[in-house]
């Protein structure tokens, strides 16, 4: 006689964690001697129980046991799966907890179009947009309003009951397959109780909370510090190992029926609730508009207070809610007519400007720099801005203690827009950039006609900080581990004085300095002296001739063979070179004619750097990128971006930093983030690290766009 488990006759006046503690007693003492007949019940059991909680926690908000008793559920339920792994459900709720990895995502075909919608902007475009609907169809309109989640647009599809595909919106045709993904998130069921094909429409995102929260870690452990919820959550669910998803605090709304007609279901309103009743989590605090007036009252009152929302909206949507309708008014090649979506103007915020402090960057230029009182921004926390320069703190009249008005230029560099005159006490303070350079003490000067004060004094520490930094970035020598506080540490010990001083450092020096131990200081000068083999541009990007960055340096590269040949060029020779101008040619002439540039660069020769360029050794390489230009974006499984950047401009292609309909094609790697969604929006063609190696294959850029 088989053991029979008797979880369901437990009344339910008996407490939940009784429950538990018999599945966990009968777990235990069946361990490895179960028939498979009695495993197979006993993980029916684990699967509606697990289901049970997951729903009361993640759906209804109403927990009945401890977060340590829901996790021994689970624990008990893939141990059992490990035991018995053909036993293993399709729909287990422990595939929520991650642990595939695919080397890339297949791509997947929409059976349904996850088209993009038209946007407005105004209540002159909200009017324009429901008199063309009235227009369109017949009979009485009315509207549903969802908020636009500032998330990535997903399609589900379940078949029998069970999630078959989780995939990216892509271009509205084409997306990637992220099921093994999207199945860790809590709130999307595995299994419904609606056995014809469904295939729903959400968004994923991640909370403010959760946001800040990863953040705040990342900024305790030096991590990179990410720029909003949006962008996480895009990189997150792109994770090619579910495990590394699993972890991150990913949450949906499903906002759409894509295939509704097969149901009766007569209203867009009434999809939700029957959404609702099989599991999904549908948008919040939607409504229902019979006019035109209470659109706009709803949209007014959301645009007021979309603070208060635990996750970040950018506009909210209007739907016809009739399904007739809709299918009355059709679509564009683009966008559903029946739909649209009121784009936010960008967010303003109101804070304390606290002080303005002024930073000298490299070149002498002082910048003025608002401290805020933290405000959350645009899906951040802002607590400081750009203030560009004198004449825009005066045009604005900015005051030192003035409530202020801060915005993100392009949702991006937080900025201060004006200050609220009228809230002034009589207390706030007229700032004036200062006479005298805050780092070296010489006076400052403002050229005739330039906006920006500067200091001149070329031995000012502070540009020689600034200059160090930017010498061992990225797009110069890339020298890992050299950090602007190990920087600071080096100059106020007076280790090194100049860039050159870095090939000169006495190891046993560098040890000495706090949280400097023996291997961090090996690594480091291993990273220095491998810098001394980069290429030619590098170094000249390196130098800091103003006018002339990553571009200029390859272009004097290509054009000369050596490091002496730049220095002995004249302004007419370097005018000669495609988009060397005038001022840039100068500005190359006027810094190698600098007696102390001079010296520096005798330095760093003797250091054994390498002057030489590598236009030799790229000759013989079939330009198969010819004019094409390339976009690079994501971490990359192998290829440094540096390495990639070269392969590309070595034949003929042109690395460029942002995507447009003229870019040939997009190079991703993993957590590519926004010029990732911008290349599939704009159909530009999106490549991974393998095909690319196989593109270097090629002789001909014929075959390269064919292959493509």
């Amino acid at each position: 006689m088989k053991e029979k488990m008797d979880i369901k006759n437990l009344s339910n006046d008996d407490v939940k964690s009784d429950r538990i503690k018999l599945i966990d007693l009968k777990l235990e003492q069946a361990k490895g001697n179960l028939s498979e007949e009695t495993a197979s019940e006993i993980i029916d059991n684990f699967i509606e129980e697990i289901n049970y909680h997951a729903d009361l926690y993640y759906n209804k908000d109403n927990p009945e046991i401890s977060d340590i008793e829901y996790d021994r559920l689970m624990n008990a339920l893939i141990l059992l799966e490990n035991i018995y792994p053909n036993l293993k459900r399709e729909n287990s709720p422990s595939v929520r907890v991650g642990g595939v990895a695919l080397e890339k995502f297949e791509q997947y075909t929409h059976e349904n179009p996850m088209l993009s919608l038209s946007n407005v902007f105004s209540e002159g475009e909200i009017r324009d947009f429901d008199r063309r609907v009235k227009q369109g169809c017949s009979g009485e309109v009315q509207y549903v309003l969802e908020f636009k989640i500032d998330g990535l647009s997903v399609g589900l599809t379940y078949e029998n009951g069970n999630l078959k595909i989780g995939a990216t919106r892509g271009d509205g045709y084409i997306g990637e397959n992220v099921t093994e993904n999207i199945k860790t998130i809590r709130t999307v069921p595995i299994k419904i109780a609606e056995n014809r094909k469904l295939i729903v429409r959400g968004e994923v995102y991640i909370s403010k909370e959760d946001f800040e929260n990863i953040n705040k870690y990342q900024e305790e452990h030096d991590l990179t510090i990410y720029a909003n919820p949006r962008n996480l959550a895009a990189g997150s669910l792109r994770q090619l190992d579910s495990k590394l998803a699993a972890r991150r605090p990913l949450d949906m709304f499903v906002f759409n029926l894509e295939n509704i007609d097969d149901l009766d279901i007569k209203k867009h309103s009434d999809s939700f609730e029957y959404l609702n009743s099989l599991g999904f989590r549908v948008g919040e605090q939607y409504k229902v508009c019979n006019t035109v007036e209470e659109i706009l009252e709803y949209i007014d009152y959301w645009t007021k207070n979309r603070e208060s929302l635990g996750f970040e909206i950018d506009g909210i949507v209007i739907k016809v809610n009739s399904i007739a309708q809709r299918e009355e008014l059709g679509y564009t090649a683009k966008s559903p007519r029946w739909a649209t979506a009121y784009k936010f103007p960008a967010e303003r915020k109101k804070t304390k400007l606290v002080d303005i402090q002024v930073e000298v960057g490299r070149t002498g230029t002082i910048t003025p720099t608002a401290i805020l009182e933290p405000v959350r921004l645009a899906g951040t926390t802002v607590s400081r801005a750009t203030l560009h320069n004198e004449d825009y703190i005066k045009d604005r009249d900015i005051r030192i203690g003035d409530t202020v008005w801060v915005q993100k230029a392009g949702e991006i560099i937080p900025q201060v827009i004006e200050a609220s005159i009228e809230e002034r006490t009589g207390n706030e303070k007229i700032f004036e950039m200062p006479n005298h350079c805050p780092v070296c003490g010489e006076e400052t000067v403002r050229l005739e006609g330039e906006a920006a004060v500067k200091c001149i004094n070329i031995s000012c520490p502070a540009q020689i900080r600034r200059g160090i930094i930017h010498f061992v970035s990225r797009d110069a020598m890339d020298i890992d581990g050299m950090g602007e506080s190990i920087i600071t540490m080096l100059l106020e010990n007076e280790i090194i004085k100049d860039i050159s001083d870095l090939y000169y450092m006495n190891p046993e020096d560098i040890i000495k300095l706090d949280r400097m131990g023996e291997k961090s200081v090996s690594n480091l000068m291993n990273s220095i002296e491998k810098s001394k083999n980069n290429e030619l541009w590098r170094l000249i990007n390196g130098l800091g001739i103003k006018f002339v960055g990553v571009k200029g340096a390859k272009l004097l590269e290509q054009r000369y063979s050596n490091l002496d040949e730049v220095i002995n060029a004249n302004i007419d020779e370097l005018k000669q070179i495609d988009e060397f101008g005038e001022i840039m040619s100068d500005s190359v002439v006027k810094f190698f004619d600098e007696e102390k540039n001079i010296e520096t660069i005798e330095r760093l020769r003797k250091a054994g750097l390498n002057f030489n360029s590598d236009k030799e050794k790229y000759s013989g390489i079939n330009k198969i990128f010819d004019s094409m230009k390339i976009v690079l974006t994501g971490t990359l499984p192998t290829l440094k971006r540096n390495d990639a950047k070269k392969l590309i401009e070595a034949r003929g292609g042109k690395a460029t930093s942002s995507v447009s309909k003229s870019t040939t094609f997009v190079l991703a790697g993993e957590e590519a983030g926004s010029k990732l969604d911008k290349a599939i929006s704009l159909g530009v063609k999106v490549i991974d690290e393998e095909k690319f190696m196989k593109l270097l294959e090629l002789k001909n850029k014929e075959e390269v766009l064919e292959k493509l």
